[in-house]
C-alpha cells in the first residue's frame, strides 16, 4: 500500500508554541500546536505516557512503531512507503484530524438472551447492586464523618486521658458518640474512634463504576409489553441497556466495543480541506483503517475484524460545506469508501477475515444494498460515493475483505477531548490565547450564517443577551426607578450583568447594599423573589432575562437566514442524533438509538420506550436513566418522629412538665437592651490582665462580650477589641455560644500559662482559651472546661465553716449593681444561703464514760463541779464515791 504525502504536508506549516501544562506531580513545559487547548495538551499527554519525549516525537515514534509493524506483517513492500504512512499518521493527530484509542483486553461476554429463564435473577441482582452502590458513598461518607468527629473530641479534650476517653466525664465526647450511633456505628466502631482511629472521609462518595448490561431479545416481545420488556425495563433502571433484536448485530457489537478505534474530526477536516472534502476524507479513511488493522493484535478472535471509525464533529462538517443535515448519509458514505478500500488492499497481504471466508455473498449482498440506498438519496455526495462503492465492487469479489464491519460511532470522553470537539450547541466553550475560557457563536454557525449574508451580530446578541435593562421587555431600568431604584443601584446591577447568569445572583448582597433593601425597600428578599415582591410577575421577568441574559439557541430567533432553517429550527442536543441516524445508511452497525429517562421514571416509563423504539424497526437502543439533581432536596414537614406512649396503668401520674417548641425564623440580629446587665471578671494569664465585660438580654442570655488588655500594644489591644465585636454580632444573629466555645478553646499562642484572679481557671493555653472556658464554665454550665475547685464564698475565706455555726447573709449590693437598678435595692436586703442542710450545733463532748441517770435512765449524766447533773431531766442526784 503506498500513501501520498497530503497530509505531512499540511502539517509542516504548523506553528507550534512552547506551553506550560499542569501535571498531577509537576509543570512540565510542552510544545504543541499554537491552537490546542491545555486540556487537550493534558488528553494527549496522558495518551501518549511519555513524560520525557517531546509532544511531537511520541506521536512519531508511536506512528513509525506501527509502520513497522505493518512492514513486518507485509502491508507495506517498500521502506519508503512504511515511512510515507507513518507520517501520514503524525500529520493527521498534529492536524487535529485523528486520535486513536488502544485496543481494550477486557474479555466480554455474549449478549444476555433475555428469553433465557435465568436472566431475570441477573438483572434483579445488578439491579440490587446498582442500588446499594448509590447508597454507599453517602452513608459512607457520613459515617466517616461522625466516627472522625468522636475522635476529635477526645484530641481536644484537655485533662487526664482516662477522663478525656470516658462519656461519663466529657459531655463533648457523649454527644460525638450519639450523634455517632444514630449514623449507624456500632459501639464497637466508636470506641476504636475513641482510641484514636480515624479514616478518611474524601474519595467515599464515589462508588464503584456500573457495568452496562448488553441484551439481546426478540423484537415481538418488546414490542408486546411482555415479561421480558420489564426484565429490559428494570436493567435500564438500574445501570443502563444497549439492547439489539438480532444475534449478529449483539455479536458484531461485542466484537466492535473491544476493538481498536480512532475518533474522526471531521469539522477540522471540512475546514482544512474545503471543496477538496471528499477526497480528503477518503484518504483519512483510508489511512486509519489500515491502521487500525495492524494496531488489531495478532491473537484477537473477532471473526469480522471490525473497523471503529469513530465520526465526530458532523453537524459541523455539513454547516461548513453549506450542506443541509439530509447530506449526513453522503459523507459517512464517502468514509466508508475509504474504509473499503483498505479493507481490499489488506485482504491480499494479511489475507480475508474469517466471516468474508464463510459468508461472501451476504457481505456482497450488503454492498449491493448500500450502493442502492445511497444513489436513492438526493444527495449529489451520496451519488458520488455510490459510485466509487460500485467501482470497489469488482475488486472486493476477488480479493476479499480483511475487514467486514465497519462502525462509525462510538462515544468516548477522552477521544473527544484529544480531538477539541464538543456536543454541537449554538454557544461554544473556548480558550483564549492567554488561557482564560470564553463563550462564542459556535464556529460552524458563524460561518453558516455569515455565508447565508445573515446578522452575525444579531445571532449573538439573541444568545448572549444585552446585558443590560436598558429598554427591556417585561421590565426595565424605568420600572425599577418607580420602585426606588436610584443610578447607583443600575449601574451596579449593570456591572453585575457582565459575570452572572441570572437575577438570582444579580439581585442580592453585595450587588444590592443590604441597607437599601432593607431600609429603601423594606424587604428581605433577593433574587426573583425580591422581583415577585416589586410586582413583576413571572411573564414579565421572563421576558427581562432573555433579553438581558439571552437564549439557549437559534430555534426562535427572528432574523434566521432562511436557507438555514434545517439547522436552526431543531433542537441542537438533537442534530447529533439526528445526523448520525441519517449517516447510518454506510454503516454495518447503526448508531443506537438513545432514550435518555427521566431521573424519577418507572419500570411502566421504560417499557413504553422500549416498546415504541421496538415497533419502529430500531436495531439497537441504549436506555439509561439520568442522575438525579445534585442538590435536590425534599421539602419535609418539620415534625418530631412519633415515641411508643406508656399504658397510664403503668406510669404513675407524671409531675407537670413545660413543653419547649422550637420555631424556625429567619436569622436577623437581636439587639440587646440599651440598658444590659453583666459582670465584669479580672484576672491575669501568664501575667497579663485581662478584663472580660458581658453584656446579656432580659432572659440571661450571652449577647457581647468586650475584652480589655492591660499595658499590651495599640494593636494587640485593637485586634482583641474587634475579635470580641465579631463574637458579639455573632452572637446576637443566633450563633450559639456553644459554637464559639467548641472553636477557641485550646488554642495555643502567647501568652498563656498560670491565671490568676478566676475562681474556676487556674491555667489556659492562651488569652482565648482563657476567655472562652470562663464563658463556657459561666454561661454553659461546661464545668468540664474548669479546672480548678471554685473559692469558698464564706466571708472569711478560709474555706470552713463559721465558728458559731450560723448561715451567713451575703449583702445583695454584692451581686446586684446598685447603679443598674437605679437605688431600687433597698441597702438591707440581703441574700440568705439555701441549698445547703447544716446539722444543729453538736452537743458539747464528755471526756468520760456516759453514767445513767437514777431518775430517768438517760446516759446523759454529767459531772459539774463537784455534783452531778441530767442533761435530759435536770436532776442531780447524790452519787457515793463522788
Amino acid at each position: 500500500m503506498r500513501f501520498d504525502p497530503r497530509l505531512a504536508q499540511r502539517a509542516s506549516h504548523l506553528t507550534f508554541q512552547h506551553r506550560s501544562v499542569e501535571r498531577p506531580d509537576r509543570i512540565v513545559s510542552v510544545e504543541a500546536p499554537s491552537d490546542w487547548t491545555d486540556a487537550r495538551i493534558e488528553a494527549w499527554l496522558d495518551w501518549l505516557d511519555a513524560p520525557e519525549t517531546p509532544l511531537r516525537q511520541s506521536v512519531a515514534d508511536w506512528a513509525n512503531a506501527l509502520a513497522a509493524r505493518g512492514r513486518a506483517k507485509g502491508a507495506f513492500k517498500r521502506p519508503a512507503d512504511a515511512a510515507a504512512f507513518a507520517a501520514e499518521l503524525t500529520g493527521s493527530i498534529l492536524l487535529g484530524l485523528a486520535a486513536p484509542s488502544a485496543a481494550s483486553r477486557e474479555v466480554r461476554s455474549a449478549a444476555l438472551n433475555l428469553a433465557d429463564p435465568e436472566a431475570a435473577g441477573l438483572i434483579h441482582a445488578q439491579a440490587a447492586a446498582a442500588r446499594a452502590r448509590r447508597l454507599a458513598g453517602g452513608a459512607t461518607r457520613a459515617l466517616a464523618e461522625a466516627l472522625n468527629a468522636v475522635a476529635d473530641t477526645v484530641t481536644r479534650c484537655e485533662g487526664p486521658r482516662g477522663h478525656c476517653a470516658d462519656p461519663a466525664r466529657n459531655p463533648a465526647l457523649a454527644r460525638a458518640a450519639l450523634a455517632a450511633r444514630a449514623s449507624g456505628a456500632s459501639d464497637a466502631e466508636i470506641l476504636r474512634a475513641i482510641d484514636g482511629e480515624r479514616g478518611p472521609v474524601a474519595g467515599l462518595d464515589a462508588a464503584p463504576g456500573a457495568v452496562r448490561l448488553e441484551a439481546c431479545v426478540d423484537r415481538a416481545l418488546i414490542a408486546a409489553g411482555a415479561p421480558e420488556a420489564v426484565l429490559a425495563a428494570e436493567a435500564a433502571l438500574a445501570d443502563g441497556l444497549l439492547l439489539t433484536f438480532d444475534p449478529r448485530d449483539a455479536e458484531v457489537l461485542a466484537e466492535a466495543a473491544v476493538a481498536p478505534s480512532v475518533g474522526l474530526n471531521l469539522a477540522a477536516l471540512a475546514h482544512l480541506a474545503g471543496d477538496d472534502f471528499d477526497a480528503a476524507a477518503e484518504h483519512l479513511a483510508q489511512l486509519w483503517a489500515t491502521a487500525l488493522e495492524l494496531a488489531t493484535p495478532d491473537d484477537a478472535v473477532a471473526t469480522t475484524r471490525p473497523l471503529v471509525l469513530a465520526l465526530h464533529g458532523l453537524p459541523d462538517a455539513l454547516l461548513s460545506l453549506g450542506e443541509a443535515p439530509s447530506a449526513a448519509g453522503g459523507v459517512a458514505g464517502v468514509i466508508g469508501v475509504g474504509a473499503l478500500s483498505a479493507a481490499t488492499a489488506l485482504a491480499d497481504p494479511l489475507g480475508p477475515c474469517e466471516d468474508w471466508t464463510t459468508g461472501a455473498e451476504d457481505r456482497l449482498t450488503a454492498l449491493n444494498s448500500r450502493i442502492a440506498t445511497l444513489n436513492a438519496s438526493e444527495d449529489t455526495r451520496s451519488h458520488r460515493a455510490a459510485q466509487r462503492l460500485g467501482e470497489l465492487r469488482a475488486d472486493v469479489a476477488n480479493r476479499g475483505l480483511r475487514n467486514t464491519t465497519v462502525t462509525l460511532w462510538r462515544e468516548d470522553a477522552e477521544t473527544a477531548l484529544r480531538l477539541g470537539v464538543s456536543p454541537f450547541a449554538a454557544i461554544d466553550v473556548f480558550q483564549t490565547g492567554d488561557g482564560e475560557i470564553g463563550r462564542r457563536l459556535r464556529p460552524a454557525l458563524a460561518t453558516a450564517i455569515r455565508r447565508a449574508v445573515g446578522d452575525l451580530d444579531g445571532a449573538e446578541r439573541w444568545l448572549f443577551g444585552r446585558r443590560t435593562l436598558a429598554e427591556a421587555p417585561g421590565f426595565d431600568q424605568a420600572a425599577l426607578r418607580a420602585v426606588g431604584f436610584t443610578d447607583v443601584e443600575l449601574e451596579a446591577l449593570d456591572r453585575a450583568f457582565a459575570d452572572v447568569e441570572g437575577f438570582d445572583d444579580a439581585f442580592r448582597e453585595p450587588v444590592l447594599d443590604p441597607g437599601f433593601l432593607r431600609d429603601v425597600l423594606g424587604l428581605t428578599e433577593v433574587g426573583e423573589a425580591l422581583l415577585a415582591r416589586l410586582g413583576f410577575d413571572d411573564e414579565a421577568r421572563g421576558a427581562a432575562a432573555r433579553w438581558v441574559f439571552g437564549h439557549p439557541d437559534l430555534r426562535d430567533w427572528p432574523d434566521a437566514p432562511a436557507a438555514l432553517a434545517d439547522w436552526l429550527s431543531v433542537d441542537p442536543a438533537t442534530l447529533e442524533g439526528l445526523c448520525r441516524g441519517i449517516a447510518d445508511v454506510a454503516a454495518d452497525i447503526p448508531a443506537p438509538t438513545v432514550l435518555a429517562l427521566e431521573w424519577r421514571a418507572t419500570a411502566l416509563d421504560a417499557v413504553r420506550g422500549l416498546g415504541q423504539a421496538a415497533t419502529d424497526g430500531r436495531r439497537v437502543v441504549l436506555m439509561s436513566r439520568d442522575e438525579a439533581p445534585a442538590r435536590f432536596t425534599l421539602d419535609l414537614p418539620d415534625t418530631p418522629p412519633a415515641g411508643l406512649s406508656p399504658r397510664a396503668a403503668e406510669t404513675p401520674p407524671s409531675p407537670e412538665r413545660i413543653i419547649e417548641r422550637v420555631v424556625e425564623r429567619d436569622r436577623t440580629r437581636r439587639k440587646l437592651p440599651d440598658r444590659r446587665k453583666g459582670y465584669i471578671q479580672k484576672a491575669a494569664v501568664g501575667g497579663h490582665k485581662v478584663y472580660i465585660h458581658t453584656g446579656e438580654y432580659e432572659d440571661g442570655e450571652l449577647g457581647e462580650i468586650f475584652i480589655d488588655m492591660h499595658k499590651e500594644g495599640a494593636a494587640f489591644r485593637s485586634l482583641m477589641n474587634n475579635f470580641a465585636i465579631a463574637i458579639s454580632i455573632g452572637l446576637q444573629y443566633g450563633v450559639p455560644l456553644d459554637e464559639f466555645v467548641d472553636a477557641f478553646v485550646f488554642t495555643r499562642f502567647e501568652p498563656a500559662g498560670r491565671v490568676t484572679g478566676n475562681d474556676s481557671i487556674r491555667s489556659a493555653t492562651s488569652i482565648l482559651d482563657y476567655i472562652f472556658r470562663e464563658l463556657g464554665v459561666s454561661y454553659l454550665d461546661r464545668h468540664e472546661l474548669a479546672n480548678a475547685q471554685p473559692e469558698s464564698l464564706n466571708p472569711d475565706g478560709l474555706g470552713a465553716e463559721p465558728a458559731d455555726g450560723a448561715a451567713e447573709t451575703v449583702p445583695a449590693a454584692r451581686f446586684i449593681s446598685k447603679g443598674f437598678a437605679r437605688g431600687a435595692t433597698p441597702d438591707n436586703l440581703v441574700v440568705v444561703p439555701f441549698g445547703r442542710k447544716r446539722d444543729e450545733t453538736p452537743a458539747p463532748d464528755s471526756d468520760g464514760e456516759a453514767v445513767a441517770c437514777p431518775a430517768c435512765g438517760d446516759f446523759t449524766l454529767q459531772q459539774r463541779g463537784g455534783g452531778w447533773t441530767c442533761d435530759s431531766c435536770g436532776a442531780a442526784p447524790q452519787m457515793q464515791g463522788g
